[in-house]
């Protein structure tokens, strides 16, 4: 007597939806996000405190070297983006804050759904407080208005969520 082998069985049907997804979007679930890629496994809380200190001296000297104004602030933000891995260009992040604020670091969203539940926008990116919070990076200052800060936890969630601001064209 034989013993009966049973061979997987791909379904026509199965293998058509796998093509029409994609190759692309298989390996895209595979791929971590270039924000979490940039995060050492491990870090050394002398390597933590060392990269927080480097952020803060370009925090500070920011203003000196690239100005106080959008151009400025955008600059700053890069040089910090540099250092902690996170993607985005000048062109991309101009053209998100001039869709979002205009440019104005105090800008406030008062009308959307956000608003609505307590949480308004706020800054050059409009972001909210739980996203702030969240993609805040050490080393730029704690506030969501703060422009440098604002740009950088922006860009770290953006990063996160879409690979980079620079693919950013609408909300967030």
């Amino acid at each position: 007597m034989h013993a009966l082998i049973r061979r997987p069985v791909f379904r026509k049907s199965a293998v058509a939806s796998l093509a029409a997804a994609g190759a692309a979007a298989v390996s895209l679930t595979l791929v971590p996000s270039p924000a979490h890629a940039a995060e050492p496994a491990k870090a050394s809380t002398a390597q933590t405190q060392a990269q927080t200190d480097k952020i803060k001296a370009i925090v500070e000297a920011g203003e000196k070297k690239h100005g106080d104004d959008l151009d400025g602030w955008i600059r700053t933000a890069l040089d910090v983006m540099d250092v902690k891995n996170i993607p985005g260009t000048y062109e991309g992040l101009h053209r998100n804050i001039m869709r979002e604020s205009s440019g104005n670091p105090y800008a406030q969203n008062n009308w959307d759904v956000n608003a609505q539940n307590g949480i308004p926008s706020k800054g050059l990116l409009q972001t909210i407080q739980p996203t702030f919070d969240a993609y805040h990076v050490k080393g730029t200052k704690d506030s969501i208005t703060d422009p440098v800060a604002n740009i950088v936890a922006a860009c770290n969630y953006a990063a996160d969520k879409y690979g980079s601001m620079d693919n950013v064209d609408s909300a967030y």
